[in-house]
């Protein structure tokens, strides 16, 4: 059974992924050590970098866009050793080389749908080899548990 902080914790990512101006994909990461929150992240142009005239193609939206989770860890204000991470989508190697980086011990994550690891399952498998190496914590959590619990 979820617990209610991961239900909390989860929904505080939607949330902030719901903050992201990029119409396609909006992804948000929740940084907590026990019950606090950390530091919180969505993807998105740097601070200061316009991305309003939507007139960058998809490659350069890529090459300018931070992602959730690396916002999350550049806004944090403290050592993240023994810190978890909450993410709507599971984390590109890139991120996941950040997360390990930084000692974050846990990364907490939807089942990720048929249609996602369609598109991304390649990158899926580098980062959880990545993470077993560097012995990250993975916790999946149950789709079903997690809409069970937003009623």
């Amino acid at each position: 059974m979820i617990s209610k902080w991961a239900v909390r914790f989860y929904q505080m990512a939607e949330l902030v992924g719901s903050w992201s101006k990029d119409p396609s994909t909006q992804v948000g990461a929740v940084i907590t050590k026990g019950n606090r929150i950390v530091s919180v992240g969505f993807n998105g142009y740097p601070y200061g970098i316009s991305d309003s005239a939507g007139t960058d193609d998809r490659e350069m939206k890529l090459l300018k866009t931070l992602h959730a989770e690396e916002n999350a860890i550049l806004f944090a204000k403290q050592d993240l050793t023994e810190c978890d991470i909450w993410v709507t989508h599971f984390p590109c190697p890139n991120c996941a080389a950040k997360i390990i980086q930084t000692s974050i011990s846990r990364v907490f994550c939807p089942e990720q749908s048929d249609d996602f690891l369609s598109r991304w399952g390649d990158k899926v498998k580098i980062s959880v080899e990545m993470f077993e190496q560097a012995k990250v914590e993975i916790n999946w959590l149950s789709l079903s548990e997690l809409s069970e619990n937003k009623k």
